[in-house]
């Protein structure tokens, strides 16, 4: 009896990886092996604001591959891109977080936390239960029209700069400068110290 052989011959069920596939597995390779710093913001201006920014930062702290190391003083913000009191209040915060996760991954994650407390995206700039957006990530400046780092228009917002500054004085944003000299040319108006509000670290 002849053996039968398949050298030489393809295995029809073995398909070429795609490239797109090999590059998100090699950026996982390395933030494995190098964990990176990301800066997120979180807003909300619908139901129990605090509560759902707690949420929020706990639901990101229980994402394998991700730790948060630092939360901001919540600030009273008004509506960004909105007519005067057509909208509540926000309350926003900055977090600061250690991932394994690339940016595409963490982009992931932080819709599925907007999904989770039920974040409807049907208008640009409407009210929302909460928003999740990463600011900067490690040094990465990227122009992806999917995630762009850092955030676009992260220097010129009030409510992302002055919690920031406060959660880390020294705070660098990506390819523009100093969150100290950003803050000083945009100025505080519009956003409000809470001292008496105050989101957990989680344990």
């Amino acid at each position: 009896m002849t053996a039968f052989s398949t050298e030489g011959q393809s295995d029809p069920t073995v398909q070429p990886v795609p490239t797109a596939v090999v590059r998100q597995v090699d950026a996982a390779d390395t933030t494995l092996s190098n964990p990176k710093m990301a800066v997120i913001a979180l807003g909300s201006n619908l139901g129990n604001r605090l509560e759902t920014l707690q949420g929020a930062v706990d639901a990101l702290e229980d994402t394998p591959g991700l730790k948060v190391k630092a939360v901001s003083p919540v600030y009273e913000t008004e509506p960004w891109g909105v007519e005067a009191d057509s909208q509540p209040a926000y309350f926003n915060a900055v977090i600061l977080v250690k991932t394994t996760l690339p940016p595409a991954s963490l982009l992931e994650r932080g819709h599925a936390v907007e999904e989770a407390f039920d974040r409807v995206r049907e208008e640009r700039w409407a009210p929302r239960t909460i928003d999740v957006d990463i600011v900067s990530y490690a040094d990465v400046l990227s122009d992806d029209p999917v995630l762009t780092l850092p955030h676009p228009r992260a220097h010129e917002r009030a409510f992302v700069l002055a919690p920031w500054h406060d959660m880390d004085p020294e705070a660098q944003l990506p390819g523009t400068g100093p969150v100290a000299e950003l803050l000083a040319v945009v100025g505080r108006d519009g956003v409000l110290p809470r001292p008496d509000l105050e989101l957990r670290l989680p344990e």
